[in-house]
């Protein structure tokens, strides 16, 4: 089977799971135009997976945007350069449990069985194809290049104002869910304390677009021992870097990582809804204590240079500029760097998202909420956002913005409040069916008395008659007519049935009503289906 009837298959088992079909949100407009029931930012594996989920709860009202081009979506194909993805290749998540759509069915039927066999990880490449064909083959109605400039709130639900190519388009929508990643909640950046007086042709973060090339004959230092920094480092030396300089401020090479320890589904599935303290002990402990360490694939890459070199306790304290080139200065080392690259990760920072900008001091930090007992403090985690157990953003102070718990946080900056699943592939299966039935009872919940009133209104008779199917069908007059306009009340399974009640029954007196119906019958029968209709 090729990928063409792959994607035919899936879309055929999708019809099995048409149940139930009716699309039930209620719509409510202005200005002549419809509310979107949710607005989705960001079309990265998230972003299509929540798609996805809302099609399965048939939440068909929403739109789905993302601020780069077709493809470039995500990571993948811009800051995320390594070779292969450090998950493990069997992780399901946003195909929801149809095992067409699994990115393991997609690869054999691309590369063959024996091929998967063969892997133990993803190449990177191939999860950002997989994506585009999981895009296509769902027909997921993502609108690229456009960008999410501000949200406000208006009403009970938010004016968002999104930036096109042809300019400004200003929509109402209900929810609005943040999928942007793992910079969604703050910001990348290098070091202000550092960089604030270089010049920036001297250094970029890792997350930045960095061409390498430019890099040829340099001495190159890196800042950072996680994946990020070894994976620039090994880009760096391939473009022939002529030294490259990887400092950390650890006394030691991390080598343990905790995300791996993640992977069950007691801690994937439940760990939003341990106590305050528990969450803070387990993400301390992950994100502060034990750092995720390189992927041996990215260190080999490395070390396969003479020209590399690696310096723990070197974390950078000062740099000044002198003639375009970096004079770096560590605790107990000295360097000079014609480039610099800050693999430092990111900083959570709600102020720094231009988005919410308008609310942004109203939004609950994990410091608002929690006092971790003495001695386990942590600056970087107390900025966390505080959120609730849809995702959703929650008030400072109680009662002051109540539109916040329409507004969901997808990102790397749900972390704390949610382990890994906001901005992971391997927290997805989990993060994302959680937000999904969140916002399915959500807009539901907040209907409850419009559906009420829907019921009360409801009239459409199933039981038809009290008579006897003879009776019933004698009732109806002797011409022919009156027994086609019945048939066409009907389903087949219906006419099927009144059928084999009325073979069974004491037909044979022939009375001018019974043969009146029985060449009905014959005659419906007889002629063409196009026919008949008219």
């Amino acid at each position: 089977m090729s990928v063409s009837q792959l994607t035919k298959r899936v879309r055929r088992e999708l019809t099995y799971l048409d149940y139930p079909a009716r699309e039930w949100t209620v719509p409510r407009f202005i200005d002549g135009a419809r509310v979107l029931d949710v607005l989705i930012v960001g079309a990265g594996q998230s972003g299509l997976g929540i798609a996805f989920g809302l099609m399965l709860e048939r939440i068909t009202n929403f739109r789905i945007i993302d601020r780069r081009p077709r493809g470039f979506e995500g990571p993948w194909r811009s800051f995320a350069r390594m070779e292969r993805l450090r998950t493990p290749k069997e992780v399901t998540g946003i195909d929801f449990g149809v095992p067409s759509l699994t990115v393991r069915a997609w690869y054999e039927e691309k590369f063959g069985r024996r091929a998967w066999g063969r892997i133990d990880t993803l190449p990177q490449e191939v999860w950002r194809s997989y994506l585009d064909w999981y895009r296509d083959v769902l027909d997921l109605p993502v609108e690229n290049e456009v960008e999410l400039m501000l949200i406000e709130p208006a009403d009970g639900i938010f004016l968002a104002h999104l930036r096109r190519p042809e300019g400004i388009e200003r929509v109402y929508a209900r929810k609005i869910i943040l999928a942007t990643g793992f910079e969604g909640s703050g910001r990348w950046g290098a070091p202000k304390s550092l960089v604030a007086h270089l010049s920036p042709d001297l250094y970029a973060h890792s997350a930045d677009d960095i061409d390498f090339r430019k890099l040829t004959g340099k001495r190159i230092g890196v800042l950072g021992a996680g994946a990020s920094a070894f994976d620039n480092a090994a880009l760096a030396l391939k473009a022939g870097a002529a030294r490259v300089d990887l400092c950390f401020r650890r006394s030691e090479m991390p080598r343990v990582n905790p995300l791996t320890w993640m992977n069950f589904a007691g801690i994937l599935g439940h760990f939003g809804e341990l106590t305050d303290l528990d969450r803070w002990r387990f993400m301390r402990h992950i994100l502060d204590e034990l750092p995720v360490p390189p992927t041996q694939d990215a260190y080999w890459r490395c070390r396969e240079f003479e020209n590399f070199a690696w310096h723990p306790d070197c974390g950078w304290s000062f740099i000044d500029e002198a003639r375009g080139t970096a004079k770096v200065r560590s605790r107990n080392r000295r360097f000079e760097f014609d480039f610099m690259i800050f693999a430092s990760g990111v900083e959570a920072d709600l102020s720094a998202r231009p988005e919410l900008a308008l609310f942004s001091e109203q939004i609950a930090l994990w410091r608002d909420r929690f006092t971790p007992p003495s001695g386990e403090e942590s600056d970087s985690l107390a900025r966390y956002p505080y959120l609730g157990d849809a995702f959703e953003f929650t008030e400072r102070h109680c009662g002051a913005a109540p539109f916040l718990r329409g507004l969901h946080n997808f990102t790397f900056g749900a972390m704390l409040s949610h382990g890994i699943s906001g901005a992971a592939i391997t927290g997805i299966k989990y993060g994302v069916r959680r937000l999904v039935n969140g916002i399915a009872r959500d807009l539901f919940c907040d209907q409850s008395a419009t559906y009420y009133r829907d019921l009360l209104s409801y009239q459409t008779p199933e039981l038809r008659t009290l008579d006897s199917a003879f009776t019933w069908l004698s009732q109806l007059g002797s011409d022919a007519a009156n027994f086609e306009s019945l048939a066409d009340q009907l389903d087949p399974h219906q006419v099927a049935t009144l059928r084999g009640m009325l073979q069974t029954s004491r037909l044979h007196d022939k009375s001018p009503t019974v043969r009146s119906a029985q060449l009905g019958r014959a005659k419906r029968t007889s002629q063409p289906k196009n026919k008949r209709r008219k």
